[in-house]
């Protein structure tokens, strides 16, 4: 039970240490960070609680092993010296879902893909001492993963990237994924006893990532993972733990002012019901309303927004006068934080000021900068 396993975290380029500080919180060691990717180890249970707690993370592989190899002839034999029976039974039905290779003498996916699976097949024909596998059992995905010539084989526990929460059944155009919204807030000063409006909400992500952050509730505690069938690697009172640990932490009677506009009404009905889903409906008011009627009475709140990029031809011309709008917005409330996320290359300069912080972020495939417009810290108050 005291066995440790060594795990990969995927998650966007520029948050790793949003990621490191989350997996630390959870109790694990990490062993190494790289671009894009946080490596950490743990007993089994991590598999589950990894799952469930993390929030800036696409999916948690658990490693099989890592070598170096610069021929397909060492790929297969250095795969098939991997311990496979001690993770795959003999009804086990696996794949090699993915193979991603960068700076490396292997480059093929496919016959990477081809190689690895046949290699496993020879293992296990040797430990099982059987010539054919029915893989009529349990799914066990594989990825295979090559940067500069080092091979890491993983399984992947997750099966439908952690992105998906299970609470947005429906979309705005453009959406901003769970993972990064709660990545980028959690790279901000915003906590639950502050004011957080987004005034470009869409489909409420950006509001219902901070609700479920300020409430504690785990964002994987409503959805289904691969590894719950590993009954050979995990027995199912680990992900009844894990829940149950989960559920305990949730803070039923928090209280936040989280606001979430739109000019488009249809959007902010989408909004409401995928906040009704998260559970946190009651935690957040959304109201139609454009940005440049954006205000608020208090001080020291905070914006985070992804506000219109201008993808489309027909939009651009829209974009210098939301930007000023954005920029006004700013100066009406000179105590508030603004946090931008947009690819928009003249935000800046329309807004009429400069970002005291930006950091270049990958929404999907589009290169995206976090403005950070800073605001003065609150008094702190007297005891």
């Amino acid at each position: 039970m005291n066995q440790q396993f060594e795990f990969d975290a995927p998650c966007h380029f520029g948050l790793e240490a949003v990621l490191k500080r989350e997996i630390q919180d959870l109790g694990y060691d990490i062993l190494r960070v790289s671009d894009g990717r946080v490596t950490f180890k743990g007993d089994i249970s991590a598999v589950c609680r990894a799952n469930i707690f993390l929030r800036t993370t696409e999916r948690i592989m658990l490693s099989v092993g890592r070598f170096k190899a610069y021929s397909f002839d060492q790929l297969f034999e250095s795969t098939k010296a991997l311990p496979w029976e001690e993770f795959l039974p003999d009804d086990a039905r696996f794949w090699v879902t993915k193979a991603t290779t960068k700076n490396s003498k292997l480059f093929s996916s496919s016959d990477i893909q081809s190689i690895v699976k046949k290699a496993i097949v020879e293992r296990l024909k040797e430990k099982y001492n059987i010539q054919w596998f029915s893989e009529d059992g349990a799914p066990y995905p594989i990825r295979v993963f090559i940067h500069k010539d080092e091979v890491s084989i993983t399984l992947d526990t997750t099966g439908e990237s952690l992105h998906k929460r299970g609470y947005r059944r429906l979309t705005a155009k453009a959406p901003v994924s769970e993972t990064l919204a709660a990545a980028l807030i959690m790279l901000t000063p915003w906590n639950k006893d502050r004011i957080l409006v987004d005034p470009f909400c869409g489909s409420g992500t950006f509001p219902i990532e901070a609700a479920m952050i300020g409430a504690n509730i785990a964002p994987g505690m409503n959805r289904e993972f691969t590894a719950e069938k590993w009954k050979n690697l995990i027995p199912k009172k680990m992900w009844y733990d894990a829940v149950t640990e989960a559920s305990d932490l949730i803070r039923d009677d928090v209280e936040m002012d989280l606001q979430g506009y739109d000019i488009d009404g249809d959007v902010i009905r989408i909004a409401r019901t995928n906040a009704q889903e998260a559970g946190v409906d009651h935690l957040i008011h959304f109201q139609a309303r454009p940005v440049s009627a954006l205000s608020h009475p208090k001080k020291y709140g905070f914006v985070i927004t992804n506000p219109p990029y201008g993808e489309r031809l027909e939009d651009q011309e829209t974009l210098p006068g939301l930007y000023r709008e954005i920029g006004e917005a700013r100066k009406r409330l000179d105590t508030w934080s603004f946090y931008i996320l947009t690819s928009y290359v003249d935000a800046q300069k329309y807004m009429g000021q400069k970002a005291e912080r930006n950091r270049k972020i990958y929404n999907g495939m589009i290169q995206a900068y976090f403005y950070q417009f800073l605001g003065p810290k609150p008094p702190k108050t007297k005891i």
